[in-house]
């Protein structure tokens, strides 16, 4: 893998990809790494929040530079290739055509293997995948019953359908996920950020998400409709 192809990857990009995707790429990523969304007490994972920041910064900062110097490399290859081609008056009187041949200089791609995301309908019943980062692949109607998914990182990632009955969820990034018809029967949610998750037909009967009257899951932006909540309540 190439020095461009790996800054591609820590901002789970395709090569190729326009600087608006890479600027874009880096916000949402800078939000779901920042330091002061992950518990303050867990050295290890604030340690890890802020290396990823850095490598996040390093990849976005290198991307802009290449893409601003290819930019600026093709408009002087494209002139350079006009005057080139121009036709001159020292052999004929007569004027010229002006049947100009642009030769565009071709942009170099990076092809690789892309990686195998898709884990859809997958067996990981009572796994143990404690701090994984699964964020963007794809487990929907995977069975992920009983398994540890305590403090892993899932952004963005398609649990549709998916049986998370049982499940340790506790402390888990959930943000952006689709959990739609998602079984979380009898899950702990205690301390997961499940912001901007779709959760519309899931799940919650017995799931644990309060200590007493006191929500200990994030919800902020949620989709619950039609979803069964831990007291068997269909969410309106």
């Amino acid at each position: 893998m190439s020095e461009m192809e790996r800054y591609y990857r820590l901002l789970e990009l395709e090569p190729g990809a326009t600087l608006e995707e890479v600027n874009q790429a880096y916000k949402d990523l800078a939000f779901v790494w920042h330091p002061d969304r992950l518990p303050k007490e867990n050295v290890r994972l604030q340690e890890k929040a802020q290396k990823k920041l850095q490598e996040i910064n390093e990849a976005r900062e290198k991307l802009r530079s290449f893409k601003s110097k290819y930019q600026m490399s093709h408009s002087r290859a494209a002139y350079t290739s006009y005057t080139q081609t121009k036709p001159t008056q020292n052999y004929t009187q007569t004027k010229p055509t002006q049947n100009y041949t642009h030769t565009q200089p071709t942009q170099k791609t990076y092809q690789s293997p892309k990686p195998n995301n898709d884990l859809s309908g997958k067996d990981f019943s009572k796994a143990n995948m404690k701090g994984k980062d699964l964020s963007g692949r794809n487990l929907s109607y995977a069975n992920l019953s009983g398994a540890d998914l305590s403090d892993s990182f899932m952004h963005k990632v398609n649990l549709r359908g998916a049986n998370l009955s049982d499940t340790n969820l506790f402390r888990a990034n959930l943000l952006l996920s689709d959990l739609r018809e998602a079984n979380l029967c009898g899950a702990n949610l205690i301390g997961a950020d499940l912001s901007g998750a779709d959760l519309r037909g899931a799940n919650l009967t017995g799931a644990r998400m309060s200590a007493g009257d006191r929500i200990l899951v994030k919800l902020i932006g949620a989709n619950l409709t039609g979803a069964i909540m831990p007291d068997g309540k269909i969410h309106e």
